[in-house]
């Protein structure tokens, strides 16, 4: 929650005009010198409580208008304030509604060129081909000429993407028991059993990873799975046996998680942002508690997430220990005063952009505002062209100064002009006191070829769990957020790393409860990537 804006008035609008002036003078000449004094006094008084009672005005009609595009949605950012007004008046005003007001004004024709249509999409090479052959029917096998039979010249080919639905069947396993007739006294052996996740659990290994699968990644909800269980297999599995599963899971990847967190630390750039999740307390108060997953990743590699039931600093502090590298966040101050001696703070760029375009949606017309904006996409397309152009870090690094650097001066001076100008309090002026207030950690990436320019990355790496708890909507209890957070911390890094999750949870998992805790850094994500290739 931002703290309340100063309206203090400002003295560029202190000054008096051209009539005011003159009436002073009038009433300077007509009136006694203490009386003069008392008036004059008034008048100022007047004038600032006039100031004030404006900026407050404006202030308040910038927290209204944020208040109505959130109420009527995203199509009323393109409504004016009168047309906003409207909408209050109108009772039970749908969202369609609001979109097709947005829409109201005629569109100007595009110069563009109309695109080709690419044409048909061509399916995977890799998924395995089943063909099927239809046969002519028997009058297209006999010549309409002559009553001969025809003969198969060829085949016309088309081909659609299949499915088939999953069978559910019981897997029995007989395991070979042998003995020697001749040495009795030998006694049997059987036939070891491979290893499984949970032992003697009634469901197979594919069923507890397709259950894990289905809830961090596709976000169903285990009440929903059991209910298609039931529905597809005619086997009733309560929530609470697919719970089970799900956190012995989580248990099981704790340690894998901690080797995650060491090969993050041993690397020298880290994003991290954090992201609430509520929490069940069973304190009887009737009322989730909200806890908080903090998300360290490094781009393109290992995402690792920490479950902690607060904001504070001492999450962070623990987590990233004497970590000596480069950390890049938002402006949120629990990351400050983290980390070892050496390490450096860098800023996001989209952070800083969101709120000019903040301001920019309070007020289109909004000169400064829009100036700035499209002088930071000028930026990030500095940095888009060195992705299109696969530069390395030297490079990317040499671009930056040629083109980035000069437009960060344009960028500052701007800014600098717009906070001058701005409304104190209002969404310009906390933009522009945001930027410059982290100035420095935004410009790190000059220095720092190895930064991006903004946390995106470390953003879309908890969306999943933003999609996730609108179904799953909250942690069962305070024990279980580390086992959640360990299963989050594999699935999001194999989404990163293009691994199967599925793939992956079966070849680690099985066994993983008996695995030696110096083998852990040769299972991980990033480490069975590295096998693969």
């Amino acid at each position: 929650m931002s703290a309340a804006p100063s309206l203090n008035p400002s003295p560029v609008s202190t000054a008096a005009t051209a009539p005011e002036l003159e009436l002073i003078e009038q009433l300077k000449r007509q009136l006694a010198g203490p009386l003069f004094t008392a008036v004059s006094s008034r008048f100022e008084s007047y004038q600032n409580r006039l100031q004030y009672a404006e900026l407050k005005i404006r202030v308040l009609e910038e927290r209204l208008r944020l208040v109505r595009i959130a109420k009527y949605g995203p199509g009323s950012e393109k409504l004016s304030d009168a047309q906003l007004e409207l909408l209050e008046l109108e009772p039970g005003v749908s969202s369609t509604e609001v979109q097709a007001e947005s829409e109201r004004p005629a569109v100007q024709p595009s110069t563009k060129t109309k695109r080709q249509h690419p044409g048909r999409q061509e399916l995977p090479a890799n998924l395995p081909r089943v063909e099927r052959v239809l046969k002519c029917t028997a009058e297209q096998c006999v010549c309409q000429g002559c009553g001969k039979e025809t003969v198969v010249i060829g085949h016309e080919e088309s081909s659609q993407l299949d499915v088939e639905p999953a069978k559910y069947f019981v897997l029995v396993s007989k395991r070979e028991k042998r003995a020697c007739k001749s040495c009795e006294e030998q006694g049997v052996v059987s036939a070891p059993l491979p290893p499984r996740i949970i032992e003697k659990c009634l469901a197979s290994d594919q069923i507890v990873i397709d259950t894990l699968v289905s809830k961090y990644c596709d976000h169903q909800p285990l009440y929903r799975q059991s209910a298609m269980l039931e529905r597809d297999s005619g086997v009733e599995l309560s929530r609470a046996t697919l719970d089970g599963w799900v956190l012995k899971v989580g248990e099981l990847l704790i340690p894998m998680a901690s080797a995650m967190r060491q090969e993050l630390l041993r690397g020298t750039y880290i994003q991290a942002d954090e992201t609430p999740v509520d929490v069940q307390m069973h304190e009887g108060r009737g009322k989730n508690h909200q806890a908080y997953l903090w998300q360290y990743s490094r781009p393109g590699g290992t995402v690792v997430f920490d479950f902690r039931l607060g904001r504070g600093r001492d999450g962070p502090k623990q987590f990233l220990g004497q970590f000596e590298g480069l950390l890049q966040t938002d402006g949120y101050a629990a990351y400050d005063q983290i980390g070892g001696p050496k390490m450096v703070h860098a800023g996001c760029w989209s952070h800083a952009e969101r709120y000019f375009s903040e301001a920019v949606q309070l007020n289109p017309q909004d000169p400064m505002a829009t100036a700035i904006v499209a002088r930071i996409d000028e930026l990030f397309a500095i940095d888009a062209e060195a992705r299109c152009q696969g530069l390395n870090v030297e490079a990317r690094r040499a671009l930056r100064q040629q083109q980035s650097r000069p437009l960060l001066g344009e960028i500052r001076k701007h800014i600098e002009a717009a906070r001058s100008m701005a409304l104190p309090g209002g969404a310009l002026a906390k933009a522009c006191n945001y930027t410059l207030t982290l100035w420095d950690k935004l410009t790190r990436f000059l220095e720092y070829a190895e930064l991006e320019l903004s946390n995106n990355l470390a953003e879309n790496s908890m969306r999943p769990i933003a999609l996730g708890r609108r179904n799953w909507i909250h942690i069962g209890s305070a024990q279980a957020g580390p086992k959640i957070a360990a299963i989050l911390s594999v699935v999001e890094s194999c989404r990163r790393l293009k691994f199967p999750v599925r793939d992956y949870l079966a070849a680690v998992l099985p066994g993983l409860a008996d695995c030696p805790i110096q083998r852990l850094p040769e299972l991980t994500p990033a480490a069975m990537t590295t096998q693969r290739c």
